[in-house]
């Protein structure tokens, strides 16, 4: 039987928040929840600065960035602006065998800021597609290679280290950690990659060489099939915000050019200044082969993403079998987005980041460390405009939800991690209330599992 095709706007204009929310909850599916017994969820009625406005009346400062793409703020005028401009020229137009100004400005300004050496651009819709990019550019690239050289391709697989998170799209769960990454249940129809444990030295500690021991043998016993190893430099996000020591990635160079295997880092999470850096690898001064970016590169307007290589590995797919890259989005290269990542990159350094991101590490260090007291905290960290709280019991996500809207923030945790990643422009005063909404809720039973 056929729904009624009856307009929304003229049935849902009318509806009450109460209605709405609960339409939203009977029929939204919202990530990382269940339809059957979904998670609360809150309506907003606008954004601005670092404030979340809800239609309950509520105003909450944002600790999570919406996801960390958030960098200069919501509603920002000069971002509304280049939105406005594009949108008057064009808002979109098939990239394959057309292009425009802003994707072009956009390309040239990420060759100019990314490590030396990745001079070649492919735009996509979202960070996990460019990870799916990414591996697909290391195995057409393998397979250029045998081809040239008439020799059976066997490098077929990636290694990568375990706590780690790529997305969660068909390929990018694959490497994704196989039993912390959310994805064990697909495991019996995922690509099987190669896991390393993951790096154990933090930053700031000293250096131990034991730690790279097994990945490096796991590289010679197994480099004849690998085809590309995959990392998120310096900070390990969604598996648990771990900070890791800038010498272990330096390791993961030296291994992949050692053994012929391709390094791919994925700075989708910490590309453009969040660790302190404009990228996470220079802590390790290293250039990946292949370098995925996403989440903040239109601050956090529109979803847009970009995977770049070398131009050795271009120009090696392009002269293998198919003659070209296998891939093209309906919407790579939308004007609109790249518009205003253009907008958000010029913000970035009119803003003079490294000082906003120096001036939020600070406060945090400041606020955040002395939570290590807490007897409900593992371990307390931060780096750059990152602060992470680990605890030994799983939050309670709705009960802690609940009270952080209470105490006028927005911060979403995940399993026993409570961690912020704020805008850039989040000042001193609001960077301590969002800090003291977490020490708030460690002293609430209610707010953790029992278990």
């Amino acid at each position: 039987m056929n729904k009624k095709q009856t307009p929304l706007h003229s049935s849902f204009s009318t509806l009450s928040t109460n209605d709405l929310l609960q339409f939203d909850k009977d029929n939204v599916w919202h990530p990382y929840t269940s339809m059957s017994a979904p998670l609360p969820t809150y309506m907003v009625d606008r954004a601005d600065g670092v404030h979340i406005h809800l239609a309950s009346g509520e105003q909450l400062i944002d600790g999570m960035s919406s996801w960390w793409s958030v960098l200069h703020g919501y509603n920002h005028p000069k971002l509304n602006a280049a939105l406005v401009e594009q949108s008057a020229k064009m808002s979109h137009v098939m990239f394959g065998g057309l292009t425009h100004q802003s994707a072009i400005t956009l390309c040239e300004k990420l060759i100019r800021l990314t490590p030396t050496g990745l001079d070649k651009v492919f735009l996509s819709d979202s960070g996990s597609v460019a990870v799916e990019v990414a591996m697909k550019m290391a195995l057409q690239y393998q397979h250029a290679v045998a081809a040239k050289n008439a020799t059976k391709l066997t490098k077929t697989k990636l290694l990568t280290v375990k706590n780690g998170y790529h997305g969660d799209t068909f390929a990018a769960m694959s490497v994704c950690d196989p039993v912390t990454g959310m994805h064990q249940i697909f495991e019996q129809v995922l690509m099987q990659h190669y896991f390393a444990p993951p790096p154990q030295c933090k930053f700031g500690e000293a250096w131990q060489l034991e730690d790279a021991v097994e990945l490096s043998r796991l590289f010679a016993q197994h480099h004849h099939e690998i085809a590309a190893f995959i990392i998120e430099p310096i900070v390990q996000g969604t598996g648990g915000m771990r900070f890791y020591h800038p010498e272990y990635l330096k390791t993961c160079r030296a291994l992949c050019d050692q053994y012929n295997v391709l390094f791919i880092a994925d700075e989708i999470a910490t590309g453009f200044g969040r660790t302190g850096k404009l990228f996470a690898c220079e802590w390790a001064d290293i250039s990946p082969d292949i370098m995925c970016l996403g989440k903040t590169l239109t601050g956090g307007y529109i979803t847009l993403a970009a995977t770049l290589c070398s131009e050795h590995i271009a120009n090696t797919i392009s002269q293998g079998e198919a003659g070209c890259f296998m891939h093209g989005p309906t919407f790579m290269g939308n004007a609109l987005a790249c518009a205003v990542a253009n907008a958000s990159i010029d913000l970035l350094f009119e803003n003079n980041w490294q000082q906003q991101v120096a001036d939020i590490e600070k406060q945090l260090i400041q606020d955040i460390l002395p939570l290590n007291c807490h007897h409900r905290v593992v371990d307390a960290r931060v780096l750059g405009s990152i602060g992470a709280v680990e605890c030994k019991q799983s939050v309670n996500v709705a009960a802690i939800q609940k009270r952080f809207v209470e105490l006028g923030v927005w911060i979403r945790p995940f399993g026993q991690l409570i961690y912020i990643i704020p805008p850039l422009i989040t000042t001193a005063a609001q960077l301590t209330t969002l800090v003291n909404a977490i020490a708030e809720v460690l002293n609430d039973d209610n707010c953790f599992t029992t278990n």
